[in-house]
């Protein structure tokens, strides 16, 4: 029973930061508002956030990076081999690239990054990364003094070996987390970092702004305007007023203001409204090991009673289709042939009642405090109750959520899902897996098929 949600919508506008207005001053700045809370750091290692992933990506690159349409490219490696065993990856790094202290780029800063990474005195939230690297394991575990995996037999070409194949490794480096930092790591780096990127950082006022200068000399040529500003605005009317007053140029909409913007194109003629597809879920989780949930006729029954489209149109703008299948249509590996559930409430009783439960069930729907959640669970409570489910509500804030989700002590959990990385093996393999059910993994479903994993597995390496 799930929601995908695939338009996230931003609004531009050219000319504030041209100075095209005669009531706004002229400034060759971008004011960006999208992100509701402080970045964490500015360290790459500690990219496991989104607004810290955005951050990081201003002023540190990768050896790949994702293009606007999330496609791989190169990025501080213009290519790589693969070995025919897929295990040995050799990257063969761009020539003339220099951090923003004048420093030139070479090899031997990959395995230090990829290293400081994997090493347990950084308490990287994101070293599962790069743990398919030989070694990696090893060396985490304090066994040994290196990552057997990591070398640079010199300065432009960097060779990796994995433990196994893994398909989606060039993709895994294009993370932020991921991303290549000096030789010398001061305590500050997090407040004062130095990478290669296209932007330079020059002022961070904590739970305000992010102030952000040109790299004139940034390989892939420098930045179209002098300056970025990231504002941290928690609220999203906020945001809306300060774009509509001319003091922010980049706006996510939200999704109560969807409608307005669509069918206006935005206060003013200023706005420019561009979507894109967001590899993002929003789905139930059913916990397939609890009471009458255990069988499938039950869990087709909760897929039958919710009018999906309804919720997707009256309560997140539209911006979103009814999902059929965990993989986002915009990736590949997706069934775009495939119907998802329609609404049908007979056949949701029918089921029930074939399952032994005629006078219908009860059970508990759990959901974070977000008002666009308690909004769709409240929706979803109705749908339910109308073919005898009888679900109560529990609202929880969102960690705690989560925990009870992983504990296996819900019946449903309304929970969204945003990709890590544009593969279709980080929805099936998260979401689905068997390892990744329990306390340490996404699969709150708990579903457990051995042909579904040998599969996922399978995919993996090829």
């Amino acid at each position: 029973m799930s929601i995908r949600r695939t338009l996230a919508l931003l609004a531009l506008t050219g000319a504030i930061a041209c100075g095209g207005r005669d009531d706004v001053p002229a400034r060759n700045t971008i004011i960006d508002s999208r992100d509701r809370y402080d970045p964490r750091s500015l360290d790459p290692s500690q990219a496991t956030d989104v607004p810290t992933g955005r951050a990081v990506s201003y002023v540190f690159d990768g050896l790949t990076r994702f293009s606007p349409d999330a496609q791989l490219e190169p990025s501080l490696a213009e290519r790589w081999d693969v070995s025919p065993d897929g295990r040995t990856y050799t990257f063969h790094l761009r020539s003339g690239v220099k951090f923003h202290d004048g420093t030139p780029f070479v090899a031997r800063h990959v395995v230090g990054s990829w290293q400081r990474v994997l090493d347990p005195a950084t308490r990287s939230g994101g070293a599962s990364m790069l743990s398919a690297i030989a070694g990696a394991t090893a060396f985490s575990d304090r066994r040994a003094e290196s990552v057997s995996g990591l070398s640079a037999p010199d300065d432009s070409t960097v060779v990796v070996t994995l433990e196994e194949p893994l398909a989606i490794f060039p993709i895994l480096v294009a993370m932020p987390v991921a991303a290549i930092v000096p030789d010398s790591i001061p305590p500050n780096f997090g407040e004062r970092p130095i990478g290669t990127g296209p932007w330079r950082l020059v002022e961070w006022r904590h739970d305000d702004y992010l102030l952000f200068a040109s790299n004139p000399d940034y390989w892939d040529g420098a930045p179209a305007t002098d300056s970025l500003l990231a504002r941290i605005i928690p609220e999203p009317s906020t945001s809306v007023a300060e774009f509509e007053s001319g003091n922010v140029d980049l706006l996510y909409v939200p999704e109560s203001e969807s409608r307005r913007w669509q069918e206006s194109g935005g206060p003013g003629d200023r706005a420019q409204l561009v979507s894109v597809p967001a590899l993002r879920l929003w789905y139930v989780g059913i916990n397939v090991t609890r009471g009458p949930l255990r069988d499938p006729r039950v869990r087709q029954a909760l897929n039958y009673a919710i009018d999906v489209q309804s919720i997707v149109d009256a309560l997140i703008g539209g911006r979103g289709r009814l999902a059929a299948g965990v993989i986002p249509p915009s990736l590949a590996g997706a069934d775009t042939t495939r119907a998802p559930y329609g609404h049908d409430v007979a056949r949701a009783r029918q089921l029930l009642a074939e399952a032994g439960h005629p006078d219908g069930i009860e059970l508990q729907l759990w959901h974070s405090q977000d008002a666009a959640f308690t909004n769709v669970a409240s929706a979803i409570q109705a749908y339910l109750r109308a073919a005898g489910i009888r679900a109560t509500l529990v609202q929880r804030e969102a960690a705690a959520m989560r925990a009870a989700a992983r504990n296996g002590e819900t019946d449903l959990v309304l929970k969204d899902w945003y990709a890590d990385y544009p593969d279709a093996e980080n929805f099936l393999y998260p979401l689905l897996h068997g390892d990744n059910a329990g306390q340490n993994g996404a699969n709150v479903s708990f579903y457990d098929d051995p042909t579904f994993d040998s599969l996922v597995s399978a995919s993996r390496v090829e």
